[in-house]
């Protein structure tokens, strides 16, 4: 399936702009903020405005195409793949890494499951980690 077929599945209409957007998400999993996507994009897409790049990550995170990550205070970042995993933020370089583990996952989702009251009712869980990366170790 084409990013222009996903993109019309979820309901969204494939202009060029939003799949330039949605296209780098896909090309680049760095987790970019949303000012990195737009001056990544903008010198080949004339169209192409901040606003435009901030409505279509706010449209994509609706319609779960994109994850919003917040792993800072005042840093925003999008990832788009949106698969259950981890993220491990380096303090040293910043880079964000994909964890994927499955089976911890699952246990880490069961633990908070238990952690929280039961009178209350948990819908979502964003678990993320930081420390130095193992090249910035090395």
């Amino acid at each position: 399936m084409t990013n222009a077929e996903l993109l019309l599945e979820k309901g969204i209409r494939p202009s060029v702009q939003r799949l330039a957007v949605f296209n780098y998400l896909k090309e680049h999993p760095v987790h970019p903020t949303a000012e990195k996507i737009y001056s990544e994009l903008a010198p080949e897409n004339p169209t192409l405005s901040k606003t435009t790049v901030y409505n279509t990550l706010h449209l994509f995170s609706q319609k779960n195409l994109v994850t919003i990550l917040r792993i800072e205070d005042e840093e925003v970042r999008y990832d788009g793949n949106t698969s259950p995993h981890l993220h491990f933020k380096c303090r040293k370089c910043g880079c964000i890494i994909d964890i994927f583990d499955e089976k911890k996952l699952r246990q880490l989702i069961s633990l908070a499951e238990e952690i929280v009251p039961s009178e209350m009712e948990l819908n979502e869980t964003e678990i993320n980690f930081q420390g130095i990366c193992s090249n910035c170790r090395n």
